[in-house]
């Protein structure tokens, strides 16, 4: 599998948090990535840091959003910005570079909630 940098990627993840008031997500500690021949269904995937990279080596949390180049791609721009979406909202926050899952006591990932957030960004341009 290779990867390349995706800065284009980065500036619309900027400006989704922003816009979105993810106050807890620090911009300048999410990278993104364009991956080609992943062996994957997933549009996107995003990356943490386990705990043990800050105490032990004491690295910043960092958070990496890997978008899948030949499925996000043939995605609309408005499925393209859901997805980075409910990436984004993986990360907890504590900003702790622990991910959270699907579903958990106290929230849940879906497409009907990355959908709200995106009404919330069409309403506040």
């Amino acid at each position: 599998m290779k990867y390349k940098l995706a800065p284009e990627i980065r500036r619309q993840i900027r400006t989704l948090i922003k816009e979105l008031k993810f106050t807890h997500i620090k911009p300048n500690q999410i990278h993104c990535i364009r991956s080609f021949d992943a062996k994957t269904r997933a549009y996107a995937r995003i990356w943490g840091m386990s705990r043990l990279f800050n105490e032990v080596a004491g690295l910043k949390p960092n958070y990496i959003i890997e978008v899948i180049n030949q499925r996000f791609e043939k995605l609309t721009p408005r499925e393209k910005i859901k997805t980075l979406i409910h990436e984004l909202m993986h990360i907890p926050k504590t900003f702790s570079g622990a991910l959270l899952s699907h579903r958990g006591p106290h929230h849940e990932i879906n497409d009907s909630i990355a959908s709200v957030f995106y009404s919330h960004k069409l309403l506040s341009v």
